[in-house]
């Protein structure tokens, strides 16, 4: 266990972190980073589902791809860097892609959604209200350039975010009332697909690693 973290947030919740496990759907630009982080902080387990394998397309922002992992599966990679950070970790890489019918399948103390498929993040939010497990999801982080404009709110205060507008006329079909999401009020950039770039998605993943932190160790992360 790390003892700069220790210094910070003191032994007793360092020993939360170690024995919480938080399960991260997508580990592509956000959940790499996020990954990375919760990894760092002395998370004991963790569970990754992703079901694609890393692109060149990739390097320019994911943290898992280098030229020696293209073509590696991304939670084959993720499991490697993880190990490599703190090898006592449980790390459980679910090469799958979750669809709305798919359940965690797992007893966990935190879910984070990553991913960009509206149906499989109703799904993830069902599942989550159901067996009342705190959840956040990332709304949009591509074709921006401004990393200071993302906020923590619930899902119905969002605005400006094509993502967030789907997927709150779904959530209200689904019947649910709230939801915890980050996203951003950045100007939104026409791009030929989705351009992206390094910097963006990786400060989103940073911002929920420690709202997931914070939330487990009981700690507002407000001044």
């Amino acid at each position: 266990m790390d003892t700069r973290t220790i210094a910070l947030i003191g032994k007793e919740k360092s020993e939360i972190l170690k024995k919480s496990h938080v399960v991260i759907a997508g580990c592509g630009g956000v959940g790499s980073y996020l990954l990375e982080a919760l990894v760092r902080a002395g998370v004991g387990k963790i569970t990754v589902y992703d079901c694609d394998s890393i692109d060149i397309t990739n390097l320019n922002r994911q943290l898992i791809a280098t030229r020696s992992t293209v073509g590696q599966k991304k939670v084959d990679a993720a499991r490697a860097r993880a190990l490599d950070i703190n090898p006592n970790l449980e790390f459980f890489g679910i090469d799958k892609k979750l669809t709305r019918e798919d359940n965690v399948d797992t007893y966990c103390d935190y879910i984070v959604d990553a991913i960009d498929d509206v149906p499989a993040k109703v799904g993830l939010c069902l599942y989550a209200k159901e067996n009342n497990i705190p959840i956040i999801s990332c709304l949009g982080t591509g074709k921006r350039l401004d990393a200071t404009r993302f906020e923590i709110c619930d899902i119905y205060e969002t605005s400006g975010c094509p993502l967030a507008r789907k997927l709150r006329y779904e959530l209200k079909r689904a019947g649910i009332e709230r939801l915890n999401v980050l996203f951003s009020k950045a100007r939104v950039y026409e791009t030929d697909g989705i351009g992206t770039v390094s910097y963006v998605p990786s400060v989103a993943g940073l911002l929920i690693a420690g709202k997931v932190i914070c939330d487990l160790i009981g700690e507002n992360n407000e001044a």
